[in-house]
């Protein structure tokens, strides 16, 4: 086992051909687009990707060839932001917020994340790793390769561990890489009575470094926002997050503009996300920072929002654009990438092209494994997501219906 939960698995050489590639090979136009093209295979890692014409005669001994006949490949997909690992559910406070409850009056009622934290801290690391397996399956039938989960739902030190022992343990029991986020600064559990400060003080002092210890964490995130923790109050979990070594993520500016975006910049972060309230400026400190932005269509859907994320002033800034399932039990409950792409386009009025790179190349810039991942390029994980479609935008334009092929991990 690999660091992050990955495997390494497919070892022989495998080679496909006839097929239309979607490298998303940054130094190519749009999506990377080939036609005839071959990839080949062996150990788990790419070793070529291109045109069948000047694929090296040498690439072909020894290999196992597959006809693609014609289809689109892409690379594995990437959803870069989950909190998959949970117990239990939250339909009664669906209900609510169809009767007219906003999300903060419903957190503020003890609902929300609380009562998340409630049914993880009730529920074994077995139990957890069994309730998420079926939303993992439902994420790897539509070609995800690599699935980012956050804790943030047990709130102490011990369920938080056992929340991202949970995460890992979905890599021994599906062909997926699973990367872990430590989100110990997520909302305020009921029995700090609400001091903020002294729980920002358990995050730092116990939580953290425990997590850090156990190597349990690939990234620290944080929910900057007047229903969760200042900036001031993220600050300083970041500043504790990179004197271990760790890089920090941000919910930001996802109900009211606390200047998130700009904050996580500072901190060069891999990525702000939701960003619905994110001005121009914070969108350009973000491109200057090389931080992405990963927009959230779910949660804007599912909680009605009304105030879109500024794609134009992102755009304008050169700032990188991922989108993600932000699948959760409260605000997301999204198992479907396929669907957020096309809730991306639908809602946020993203390309075809964005929405395609938002779940492959951007993503996984959004999770600092772009050196791995994200695209069909030779020394990358042969991670790879077959489609039977004429043309990409049927990727993003279809509702409800799943066109893969074949799955590829690691080169199996």
């Amino acid at each position: 086992m690999a660091a992050g939960g990955e495997k390494v698995v497919g070892k022989g050489r495998t080679l496909w051909l006839n097929a239309r590639l979607a490298t998303l090979d940054p130094a190519l136009p749009g999506l990377g687009l080939v036609e005839r093209g071959a990839v080949v295979a062996e150990g788990g890692r790419i070793l070529y990707a291109g045109t069948e014409a000047d694929l090296p005669a040498a690439l072909r001994t020894g290999a196992e060839t597959v006809d693609v006949e014609g289809r689109l490949m892409t690379p594995g997909l990437i959803d870069c932001h989950t909190h998959l690992v949970y117990a239990g559910n939250r339909a009664h406070e669906f209900e609510l917020r169809l009767k007219g409850a906003s999300y903060e009056e419903v957190a503020r009622a003890g609902g929300g994340i609380v009562s998340s934290v409630k049914a993880l801290r009730a529920a074994s690391e077995a139990e957890l790793v069994t309730q998420t397996l079926p939303r993992l399956d439902a994420l790897i039938a539509e070609g995800v390769t690599t699935v980012e989960v956050k804790s943030g739902y047990g709130l102490d030190r011990d369920s938080e561990i056992k929340a991202l022992k949970a995460a890992r343990k979905l890599a021994d029991a599906r062909p997926v890489a699973i990367r872990t986020t430590f989100l110990g600064a997520h909302a305020l559990p009921p029995e700090m009575n609400g001091d903020k400060a002294a729980y920002i003080d358990r995050v730092i002092n116990d939580m953290l470094p425990a997590v850090a210890a156990a190597g349990l964490a690939d990234a620290v995130d944080g929910f900057c926002e007047g229903i969760a923790f200042s900036p001031q109050e993220i600050a300083r979990v970041f500043d504790a997050a990179k004197a271990l070594g760790l890089p920090v993520k941000l919910h930001a500016d996802q109900l009211s503009n606390l200047h998130g975006a700009a904050l996580a910049a500072s901190y060069g972060a891999l990525s702000a996300d939701h960003l619905e309230y994110t001005d121009a400026e914070g969108a350009a400190a973000m491109a200057k920072a090389g931080s992405v932005a990963v927009l959230l269509p779910g949660a804007y859907y599912f909680i009605r929002e009304t105030k879109l994320p500024p794609v134009e002033a992102f755009r304008a800034a050169g700032t990188r654009l991922a989108i993600a399932t932000d699948s959760n039990p409260g605000t997301s409950p999204l198992t479907s990438l396929l669907l957020t792409m096309n809730m991306a386009a639908t809602l946020f009025r993203l390309t075809v092209d964005e929405c395609i790179a938002g779940v492959t190349r951007e993503a996984a810039h959004a999770l600092g494994i772009a050196d791995r991942t994200g695209t069909l390029e030779a020394g990358k994980d042969a991670d790879l997501a077959i489609w039977d479609v004429e043309r990409p935008a049927e990727l993003v334009y279809r509702i409800g219906f799943n066109p893969l092929w074949k799955r590829v991990f690691k080169g199996q």
